[in-house]
């Protein structure tokens, strides 16, 4: 369903805000747009003024997601890994497999620092999409830049998840030594 008519734009954002708070997957800024009836350019302004008025708002490959903070407690642990880049989507999955949340990919660049890119995959199918999206936008995997040596924050809503996924990670050789410990 179309917005019919302009908005404002306050309007706009709380509309997107309550779309993104009620959305069980992440939405695509290309259907905030259809929706709204405005460009993606447009989309990207209110996002990013809806994240300077402190909403939970993640950019990730699949969307933009609402980061919900009622629920479990969930747990987090970074794990330091290394491999080549045609491992990436086996380690992706091993990980999410065991019920972990794939927060984010993080390296440590010489001249800019830690740069983050969140990722936010929970299951296969964003696996999928994810890899599939590096592949169709020819894109290099941030850990291309390290020589595949790349953190991870992973976040599951019990110990047991995270330790189990480690073990799983560790075993077909992807974690640095004494990473997750």
């Amino acid at each position: 369903m179309k917005i019919e008519g302009k908005l404002k734009g306050n309007e706009r954002r709380e509309l997107i805000l309550s779309w993104l708070k009620d959305a069980a997957e992440p939405l695509k800024g290309s259907w905030l747009a259809k929706k709204t009836g405005v460009s993606r350019q447009v989309i990207v302004q209110d996002i990013s003024l809806l994240k300077a008025a402190n909403e939970p708002i993640m950019a990730t490959a699949q969307g933009y997601v609402y980061m919900q903070s009622e629920g479990a407690e969930m747990h987090e642990v970074v794990v330091a890994s290394h491999h080549l880049s045609n491992q990436t989507e086996d380690e992706l999955n091993t990980a999410v497999d065991h019920g972990v949340l794939v927060k984010n990919v993080i390296v440590e660049h010489p001249v800019y620092g830690h740069i983050t890119a969140p990722l936010m995959l929970s299951n296969r199918s964003e696996v999928k999409h994810f890899i599939q999206k590096l592949h169709d936008t020819k894109a290099s995997l941030l850990s291309d830049l390290t020589d595949g040596v790349h953190l991870h924050t992973l976040s599951a809503d019990s110990k047991e998840k995270l330790h189990t996924a480690i073990l799983a990670l560790n075993e077909k050789g992807y974690l640095l030594k004494g990473s997750g410990e």
